[in-house]
């Protein structure tokens, strides 16, 4: 590709107009015990689809609220039965078995689902994934990695998003993804590295090996420890999390990065992004002090902040005019797959 064209994603979204969204959502999933909580999902990923942007194109969300209470529905049925059979020894571990096989087909319920009612600059996304790709990157491999005591844990992590890249097309343009090892790696290592030397620090700092020698000396007398003993040892516990809690955001931009580096989409066009680690991680820790010094009143503008941030550091390497790439892709979807993009069935509620 030469002299690209660089477009950055662009997000207008604002505190003041999604808080307004978010408190109403909250009111009305407490007053119907949870129900709306499935419009409200509907309302807050709308919000933000259409307030992010490129080249001034707005990519928007089409689901409905039903959809996605009838595929919660059917999560919640299905946990029941599960929850009932399980309790019979040879009946429940036949279900779990069963549930495992299951997964990969809820997996790609979800991509589909998600991929089909979202587009951009008017024209859907799609899933083409197979089951069997799917049971062997998110069954297959996380449970041989566990034969190397998970450090082949980032050989499944790549397999799983070169599987969701490679999956996903733009109308009828696909997605590529292409990266090595490498990347996945220095994501896992730097991220366990950190963990280590934070839990290490803290330990040493805050006297961790005294606290746990009395609370050991208090048992072995038979006495139980005392208020203040049990306190620090809970203080201890906070502040070990909150001197971990980095390491995943330095894992989310590190693999960030990688992602978009090798993800590419038909027709010449790559995508980059430059998150940085450490502003990542004042901005994630900084968001969850806010949420919790403001007893969750702040959770809109940390969410708005995040968004705004991710945005700002993520581009698209254009290999020539949008117009003329959005208007082929019009082309060759045509009145047929205007009318596919609208069986998007129900979400089952997925994380994907």
């Amino acid at each position: 590709m030469q002299n690209p064209t660089i477009h950055k994603v662009e997000f207008s979204g604002n505190a003041r107009s999604y808080f307004g969204i978010w408190i109403v959502n909250i009111l009305l999933s407490i007053v119907t015990l949870g129900i709306y909580s499935a419009w409200a999902k509907v309302r807050t990923r709308r919000y933000m689809y259409q307030h992010t942007a490129i080249d001034g194109r707005r990519f928007d969300y089409h689901a409905t609220g039903m959809q996605i209470f009838i595929g919660r529905l059917i999560v919640v049925a299905g946990f029941i039965v599960f929850s009932i059979v399980s309790a019979i020894p040879i009946i429940g571990l036949v279900a779990i078995f069963g549930l495992l096989f299951l997964a990969p087909w809820l997996i790609n319920r979800g991509m589909l689902f998600n991929a089909r009612v979202t587009s951009w600059s008017g024209l859907r996304f799609g899933f083409d994934g197979s089951y069997w790709r799917a049971f062997r990157v998110y069954i297959l491999y996380p449970f041989l990695s566990l034969f190397t005591l998970y450090l082949a844990i980032p050989f499944a992590i790549r397999a799983q998003h070169s599987y969701s890249v490679n999956s996903h097309r733009f109308g009828t343009a696909k997605f590529h993804f292409e990266s090595s090892v490498k990347p996945f790696y220095v994501a896992f290592l730097l991220a366990i590295g950190w963990m280590a030397l934070a839990g290490l620090l803290m330990f040493l700092v805050l006297g961790g090996g005294e606290i746990f020698a009395e609370i050991a000396m208090a048992e072995r007398t038979g006495r139980a420890p005392d208020d203040a003993l049990m306190l620090r040892m809970g203080i201890f516990y906070v502040l070990l999390i909150l001197a971990v809690l980095p390491a995943g955001f330095i894992y989310q931009a590190f693999l960030r990065n990688a992602v978009y580096g090798a993800t590419s989409l038909a027709g010449g066009h790559e995508f980059r992004s430059d998150v940085k680690p450490m502003q990542l991680v004042w901005i994630g820790v900084s968001n969850a002090v806010a949420i919790i010094c403001s007893l969750g009143m702040l959770l809109p503008w940390a969410h708005i902040r995040m968004m705004r941030y991710l945005s700002d550091h993520t581009f698209i390497l254009a290999n020539g005019s949008l117009d003329d790439f959005t208007g082929q892709q019009e082309e060759s979807v045509g009145a047929i797959g205007d009318a596919y993009a609208d069986l998007e069935g129900f979400d089952v509620g997925l994380p994907v």
